[in-house]
């Protein structure tokens, strides 16, 4: 592995600080090595630590109440994760899998602190790191929360509700009564006795007898439509209630995170300059 201090140089909340300060917390800084398809924590596991990615690729994912994966970024060489439940003491939110053999370096709680107290302004590039992923995970669950009915209907869809929903469609429209009118006048001419012998004369017997048959398959097949139809609705209707629930447990979320990390971070400062006055 590189030299730790280099490392640090490469990550933005530590880019504030000079060699001497960088070579003092590298000290601090333990080193581990994950393989491709290691799992480095779940969601809901204690916290106590935070990681900066040396080399190698690190999903963090999570899922909603759907079950659904959402990918909430992918950490390369310089990020780092871990630090959100690492300053407010709470579980895991992610699970954090290796997706390229990676080495990090691995910050405790104790240490993280210590670095805050001596180098406060590395507490704000800190709330910027979290804000930014913040905004990316919102983002993300916005675009993973709407989900297109036209296409849940389809994929569940059978030949046969295929060719039914078509038929629907086209008995709708204007190409089916231009159709029918052409079709009806043809069959009066020819059975008026103008050419030739009539096979159905009048009252058009025959005549009546299909357009009944067609009006009784017509409705059936509209009904069947239209039933499914009401499904597109119910499911529209869900996905409706499943962005509302996503949309306010997220906005309740990063509020409570917000608050609790703004007021640790006020507490921290407020210790700093009451340190920094007794001296």
């Amino acid at each position: 592995m590189a030299s730790k201090s280099a490392l640090l140089g490469t990550v933005p909340m530590f880019k504030l600080l000079d060699i001497e300060e960088r070579n003092e917390l590298a000290a601090l800084l333990d080193e581990a090595s994950y393989a491709k398809g290691e799992t480095i924590f779940e969601a809901g596991d204690p916290s106590g630590r935070m990681f900066v990615v040396c080399s190698g690729v690190v999903e963090l994912s999570t899922t909603d109440k759907l079950g659904q994966k959402i990918v909430l970024t992918e950490a390369g060489p310089g990020d780092m994760f871990g630090e959100l439940s690492l300053l407010d003491a709470g579980p895991r939110s992610a699970h954090a899998r290796v997706i390229e053999d990676a080495e990090l370096l691995v910050l405790g709680r104790d240490e993280l602190l210590h670095y805050i107290r001596h180098k406060p302004d590395a507490a704000l590039d800190m709330m910027a790191t979290m804000a930014r992923r913040l905004r990316e995970t919102d983002l993300k669950l916005r675009q993973m929360a709407v989900r297109n009915v036209n296409e849940e209907i389809e994929q569940k869809l059978t030949p046969v509700e295929r060719v039914t929903d078509w038929i629907a469609a086209f008995s709708g429209s204007i190409y089916f009564l231009v159709l029918h009118v052409f079709w009806f006048a043809i069959w009066v001419g020819l059975n008026s006795g103008l050419v030739g012998a009539p096979f159905d004369p009048f009252p058009f017997g025959l005549l009546t007898m299909i357009v009944s048959l067609e009006a009784i398959f017509l409705s059936v097949i509209v009904l069947l439509s239209q039933n499914r139809q009401a499904a597109k609705d119910r499911i529209r209707s869900d996905i409706e209630y499943d962005v509302n629930l996503k949309a306010e447990l997220e906005v309740t979320h990063l509020h409570q995170k917000v608050e609790h990390l703004h007021a640790a971070v006020l507490s921290r400062l407020g210790r700093i300059e009451e340190a920094l006055a007794r001296r």
